[in-house]
């Protein structure tokens, strides 16, 4: 099962440049771990201490949101993963 992983442009520095990542799993959790195992650096971009997605980080699967348990969200074969960057300011 391959699932692709759409990588934000201020995080392809830490996945090696790729702007996507092919990668398996049933779910999203498991498909950002497989992500970690390839690009490291990655875990401290998406996740705090607590191994909770950080608040800046929005996932979406075929661009709809994860939103809640972005984690135990089932993915299939062939469906795209997005990393999105939640931008604040004043």
């Amino acid at each position: 099962m391959s699932i692709d992983i759409a990588i934000h442009k201020t995080h392809r520095q830490f996945a090696g440049g790729a702007e996507r990542v092919s990668v398996e799993g049933k779910t999203v959790g498991q498909c950002l771990d497989r992500l970690i195992q390839q690009y490291p650096q990655m875990k401290a971009i998406l996740f705090d201490r607590k191994g909770r997605i950080k608040n800046t980080i929005e996932i979406y699967v075929n661009m709809e949101s994860a939103y809640p348990d972005e984690l135990k969200k089932p993915v299939k074969n062939g469906d795209v993963i997005h990393i999105a960057l939640m931008l604040a300011g004043g």
